[in-house]
This record gives structure tokens, sequence and C-alpha cells, in this order.
């Protein structure tokens, strides 16, 4: 069997029939490449692999754990398929356990830092559009895949909500408040591109992710709070809602989270953040 055949109908697999978005694709083909490079290196073929000395290898390259278990999640995918495919007639890596690891608490920005970074803008160039930007990664918590994505059509400004394109190209509804709607309305007032996207890039496509980041990159510095990045954005949003009561199941729905348990990460943030508060104001803190 052709193995770069197999990994080839496997990411067609997951294009067409999982739904998987092209960052997922991208890291499983990147991981199960390397796979496939040490079984030509050890000539040892898909169902005879020495699983162990594979993730010996990986951790010889310098690994962290964190990739170590994507790496073992990609390659059960890849057997599963190949399973069911009745291209192979065992799978190796079905009684290797996943690394585990501990998640990192996010960093996220104060209330007040926030203030700051939307101030930001309005001395720079395309000042209306990157405070849109900021403003609606604050409001909604939206991956910035999803804002990018986003077309005039998927916002409704008299209701008060976005219409965002998750994983699997699940739609959800995410409300948005006073401060994101006027800043909306004027960039689409002052907005001179007749095209289909909300964030217009070049050739009537959307703006780019890589785009999105250097800009974000851009006010961090500018904020001189350290690196920022758009998912920082959306852990402060998640943080900043249970700092104000809201519940882990209206937050999980709200971020686009199939599992609650990915949603409680930021519990420990709120927990830590009430820890910083207590030792700062208590008198016997």
């Amino acid at each position: 069997m052709n193995h770069y055949l197999a990994l080839d109908a496997f990411m067609t697999h997951l294009k067409t029939e999982q739904g998987a978005s092209l960052h997922t694709i991208e890291a499983y083909n990147r991981d199960i490449l390397h796979y496939l490079l040490f079984l030509e290196e050890s000539q040892s073929s898909l169902e005879s692999v020495a699983t162990e000395a594979y993730l010996g290898r990986l951790r010889t390259d310098g690994k962290s754990t964190r990739s170590v278990a994507r790496a073992v999640s990609a390659l059960r995918s890849f057997y599963r398929f190949l399973l069911v495919d009745r291209r192979i007639a065992t799978n190796p890596f079905l009684e290797i356990e996943t690394p585990r690891f501990k998640s990192p608490i996010p960093r996220v920005l104060s209330a007040e830092e926030m203030v700051k970074l939307m101030k930001l803008p309005a001395d720079q160039k395309k000042a209306v559009r990157d405070a849109t930007i900021l403003e609606l990664f604050y409001a909604t918590g939206l991956r910035v895949s999803e804002l990018v994505s986003l077309k005039k059509s998927d916002v409704n400004l008299d209701a008060g909500f976005v219409v965002a394109s998750g994983k699997r190209s699940k739609e959800r509804i995410v409300p948005i408040g006073s401060y994101a709607r006027e800043m909306i309305k004027l960039y689409l007032k002052e907005m001179k591109s007749p095209g289909l996207f909300l964030f217009p890039g070049r050739f009537g496509k959307p703006i780019t992710r890589q785009a999105v980041w250097k800009l974000i990159r851009k006010y961090g510095l500018l904020l001189q709070q350290g690196p920022l990045y758009p998912h920082m954005l959306r852990h402060t949003f998640a943080t900043h809602l249970l700092e104000g009561g809201a519940d882990l199941r209206s937050v999980q729905l709200l971020l686009g989270h199939e599992d609650i348990s990915t949603t409680q990460i930021y519990t420990h943030v709120d927990r830590k953040r009430l820890k910083e508060l207590h030792k700062k104001y208590h008198p016997r803190g």
C-alpha cells in the first residue's frame, strides 16, 4: 500500500466527510507526514511499527507534551480511517495512551487595559476598521477564522447579533452590545468596498488571518503589555463574562465550544484573578 496515497485519502475524508477546519487538516497532515517519514527511515510498515520508538523520537526531537499528544490523536484518527477503509487489519496506536499535560492558564487583559486598547487605533491608518475589529473581538469572543469570514449579511445591527460560522461549519448566533453596534455602523458608513465580506482583503476575498494577527500584534506593542494575539481577546471576553456573573454554560455557547470541559479553563483564570484581588486589597491578604 502506498502510504502517501492513504494520507491523501484521509485528508479528503477529513475535509469532505468530517468537515474539519483548514487548520486541523494542515496540523494532521504535518503530524502524519512526519510519521510516514519515520516509517521509511526505520523500514517499518503501518502495522508493524514500534509505536514507543516513534514516541521516543518525538521526545528526542524536543517535541512538547502537547505536541506529542496532538500527534497521537492525529495518528489514532488516521488508523481508524484506514481500518474502516479496510486498508489495514490492526491499529498499533489503539493501546497508546495520550500523554497528559496541564493546560496553560491563558493570559487576559484587564478591563482597564481593554479600554486603553480600544483607544489606540485613533491615530492609525485605517483607524475605524482596526477599532471595529478590536471591538468585535472583545464583544463576541470570535475565533480569528470566524471573524475574517464574516459577511456583511452575517451582521444584524437592528437585532444586535452576528452569525458566526465555527468549527465543522456550525453556525451560532452571538449577541453584540451597543459599543460594537455603533462601531460597526460607523465602519460600514465609511467603508467603500461593495464586496460580500465585512472585512475585505484583496481581489474580493476576506482579510487574511495573518493580516489580523499582525494588526493585533501592532496594538499589543503600542499597549506595552507584552505579546497580544487574537485568541487572547477571546480569553479576555470569556473571563470578563464569568467575572461579571455569567454562567459557564452560557459562555460555552457564546464561544462555540462543543465540550464544556474546554470552557472550564476560564474558571481557573477567574479564580486566579480573585486570588490576586484578595491578596492586593484584603487587609490580611
